[in-house]
């Protein structure tokens, strides 16, 4: 559209200005200054009945011109304009602070939506795992068949992802409490070993961007709550958010195993990352054909109850994971080993039941058989500290429980009955462990777009 159709100078005549409406098209004419400020409006109308009054069409167009016409300022809000175009007008100046007119906004020249800058968000939850612990790994299922229960809980690991325009890629992590930037994604190798995970995810992906990434955890390093897969899966989800095809929990699942198994060579198995990305309680299948995830659907008092007698303490140290896992592969080969996992899986299959049933008395002592076996699948999986916080536990009313994860440090889970509850906390604050509180969650892995 062209403006210089729109307006004519102070002192035109009404011939001069019926030509500049014929040519617009759109039955109004601006007065303007010489230097270009608009002064006032006349529409068709306005010039009609002025020359009713003096039939001249040399008369200057001042003369019937509407001081108080309508207009809006560059920075008007499309609410504003359409207001405006709904009451009737069918041309509308858009005028700067200096009253001088940059456009003219009509129905077939509204104003575009201009596309702003966003940036990805997202969050994944850690899990709880209940039973069946190294049946999960390859090792295992290619010749037998695992199984592992678990549920996803309100702590999470939070991920931001700034898409840049050119290749630079910075990383802000206060998990490691480091930051970090490169020029490109070629030159990831020279970040430093604390950025190994975050570096395995971005050379899985490999996006053809640059970046700026930000992270951040509810829970410490080595917690033995699936961590490190929660962190992979918040970085996954924010890469997918920018994708056209975007990739489905189980690719993502499986996008986090290869970051962590294959790339950075950490050895484990495969129920974290299906854990932080479906969410919910889950009772999980691994065959060396193929892994399947069976929601359970637990009563809602049952959950409510376990709840409430299930108590999240932190050991005060970290677990070494890649180490106890890597003993636990090499022990697969022995019989007494295997047969102990398979009655792990056993005693998942019951864990199960109980928690379908609502059976947590059971429930809570099947955790006690669950830790007994667990712990002969490596020696450092407990040590005398480990187990003595476990003994007197059991002493102080805990009916059973087991530590998370690998093992050798990181959290352990109590299932405390209620009236025993009080006493349970009396000593854990004597003997300085500190309990998290939680809540089980339904959703895994959450992403979104959002505008900055």
């Amino acid at each position: 559209m062209n403006t210089k159709d729109f307006f004519v100078y102070s002192g035109s005549s009404l011939r001069d200005a019926l030509k500049q409406i014929d040519k617009n098209r759109n039955g109004i004419i601006l007065i303007c200054t010489k230097d270009h400020k608009v002064k006032g409006l006349s529409t068709d109308g306005d010039i009609r009945r002025q020359l009713l009054i003096n039939d001249d069409l040399n008369q200057i167009i001042d003369n019937c011109m509407n001081k108080n016409f309508v207009y809006v300022k560059e920075n008007s809000s499309h609410e504003e304009i359409y207001k405006l175009m709904d009451s009737d007008i069918k041309a509308l100046p858009v005028l700067d602070n200096d009253m001088k007119l940059r456009s003219i906004f009509t129905i077939d020249n509204l104003p575009l939506r201009d596309e702003g800058l966003i940036s990805a968000r997202a969050k994944s939850p850690v899990r709880i795992s209940f039973g069946g612990g190294g049946s999960d790994t390859t090792a295992y299922f290619s010749k037998n068949d695992g199984a592992v229960i678990n549920s996803t809980i309100s702590l999470y690991c939070y991920a931001s992802l700034f898409k840049r325009k050119d290749l630079k890629i910075t990383i802000d992590s206060l998990d490691i409490g480091k930051k970090a930037s490169i020029d490109n994604i070629n030159l990831l190798d020279k970040l430093d070993d604390d950025f190994g995970l975050i570096k395995s995810v971005i050379k899985t992906i490999k996006p053809d961007f640059g970046f700026d990434l930000i992270i951040n955890s509810d829970f410490p390093r080595g917690s033995g709550l699936g961590g490190s897969s929660a962190v992979c899966a918040s970085i996954i989800g924010c890469f997918n958010e920018f994708r056209i095809d975007k990739w489905n929990a189980y690719e993502i699942a499986e996008i986090a195993y290869e970051s962590e198994r294959l790339q950075l060579s950490i050895a484990g198995g495969w129920q974290d990352q299906y854990a932080t990305v479906f969410g919910g309680f889950n009772f999980m299948e691994f065959r060396a054909s193929k892994n399947l995830i069976h929601p359970l659907r637990i009563k809602k008092e049952t959950l409510l109850e376990l709840e409430n007698n299930i108590v999240l303490c932190y050991t005060n140290t970290n677990h070494t994971n890649d180490n106890i896992h890597r003993t636990q592969k090499s022990n697969t080969s022995s019989k007494k080993i295997i047969d102990n996992i398979k009655a792990n899986v056993r005693l998942c299959y019951e864990t199960r039941d109980c928690l379908l049933k609502g059976d947590l008395i059971s429930f809570g002592e099947t955790l006690n058989k669950t830790w007994e076996l667990k712990k002969t699948f490596a020696k450092e999986i407990t040590n005398e500290y480990l187990d003595g916080i476990y003994i007197n536990a059991i002493k102080n009313g805990a009916t059973g429980g087991k530590l998370l994860g690998a093992g050798g440090g990181g959290y352990f889970i109590f299932y405390v009955k209620s009236e025993e509850r009080n006493n349970f906390l009396r000593w854990t604050k004597k003997k300085g462990i500190s309990c998290t509180s939680f809540k089980f969650v339904e959703d895994g892995l959450s992403s979104w777009i959002t505008r900055y």
